[in-house]
């Protein structure tokens, strides 16, 4: 379910993009990829394994060129992550899906028709949806909150290293990203949960007109 946070988060990103769009020459497209994600967990200082989880993600995608060989890219995505996880005898899954805002450096090298990028900055996430899959094969919403009866903090923060290859207005790349945020909901001593994502993107960038 969407609260109203999630909303103002959402609100928030749309308002960054569009005062992006007031600059000159800017590019705007659409992204889309495949997430490999794991969300190493520890409870009372004991490590669990982890599985890789395959997700999606998509949404609008923006460029805004600043000194030579450097631009500025956001990205508001639909993203889903995960992990699967065998805990003592039982198996489970964590599906989170997030409404997220990563923020690219990107320095580029070549020509207008092939450029080669290197790209680093932050994220911001705010969980929306997603589902829990217990060894039991029962399905539940992922609650998220703090406190016992949730199970996993709503808001994540990070970051994403990364590179691409840009060709004819189109830009793939694949990046890491490493979540900085506790997810875990109980104020538990040696206990944690974060997120950590390998994706690969294909974004479609054009120069919006005049």
């Amino acid at each position: 379910m969407i609260t109203r946070g999630s909303l103002r988060f959402f609100l928030a990103g749309l308002l960054l993009l569009g005062s992006f769009r007031a600059g000159a020459q800017i590019e705007a497209g659409r992204a889309f990829g495949v997430n490999l994600s794991t969300m190493p967990v520890r409870i009372n200082g004991v490590n669990y394994k982890t599985n890789t989880a395959f997700g999606i993600h998509f949404g609008g995608a923006i460029n805004v060129p600043l000194e030579k060989n450097f631009t500025l890219q956001a990205k508001l995505l639909f993203t889903a992550k995960g992990s699967d996880y065998d805990l003592d005898t039982a198996q489970v899954s964590l599906s989170p899906i997030y409404l997220e805002l990563p923020v690219y450096l990107v320095c580029h090298a070549g020509s207008e028709n092939l450029r080669i990028s290197i790209l680093a900055g932050p994220y911001f996430s705010c969980g929306i949806g997603g589902y829990k899959l217990e060894s039991t094969g029962e399905l539940f919403n992922i609650r998220y909150g703090s406190g016992s009866d949730c199970d996993l903090k709503r808001f994540d923060i990070g970051f994403n290293l990364g590179a691409g290859v840009s060709f004819r207005g189109f830009m793939i790349s694949a990046q890491y990203g490493f979540g900085v945020l506790n997810l875990y909901p109980l104020e538990t001593p040696d206990s944690e949960i974060s997120n950590q994502v390998v994706g690969i993107s294909l974004c479609s960038l054009f120069a919006s007109k005049k």
